[in-house]
C-alpha cells in the first residue's frame, strides 16, 4: 500500500526515524518505548496501541540513503513484518509505501489503520 502526500522527503523520513514521533502521525500508536532514540538495526522496544496493549517490536534493517527500513512486531506466537520505504513523488512532496506480511487475517484487520497512518506521515 503507498499514500502521497506534500510533505518533503526528509521530514517524512525523520518522523519514521525517532520513534517518539510515531503517535503524531500513527493513530494506532499512543506510545513507544525504545533501546535508542533513533531507529537503527537491533533497536527493540514496545509500541503501545490503544487500551494500553504493548507490542514487542524489534528493527531488522535500516537504509538511510535509500530510505527504507523494515521491522518485526510479536505478540505471544503471532509475528508481523513491515517493510517501509520513502520516495520522491513525481509532484514533488513524498510517497509512503509499507508492505506487511503475517497471518492473513491480521495483516487484512491491520491495513485500514497502516493506511491511515500513511496518509498523516505524508501530510505537512
Amino acid at each position: 500500500m503507498t499514500a502521497t502526500g506534500a510533505v518533503d522527503l526528509a521530514e517524512a523520513w525523520e518522523r519514521y526515524m525517532l520513534p517518539a514521533r510515531w503517535p503524531e502521525w500513527s493513530p494506532q500508536i499512543s506510545g513507544v518505548e525504545a533501546t535508542a532514540d533513533r531507529l537503527a538495526p537491533g533497536v527493540t522496544g514496545k509500541v503501545i496501541a490503544p487500551l494500553g496493549l504493548a507490542l514487542p517490536f524489534v528493527v531488522d534493517e535500516v537504509d538511510e540513503a535509500g530510505r527504507r527500513w523494515s521491522w518485526q512486531i510479536r505478540t505471544g506466537p503471532v509475528k508481523l513484518h513491515l517493510e517501509h520505504w520513502l520516495e520522491t513523488a513525481p509532484d514533488g512532496g513524498t510517497v509512503a509505501g509499507l508492505k506487511v506480511d503475517g497471518p492473513a487475517l491480521l495483516v487484512t484487520g491491520y491495513a485500514p489503520a497502516a493506511k491511515v497512518a500513511l496518509e498523516k506521515l505524508v501530510r505537512p
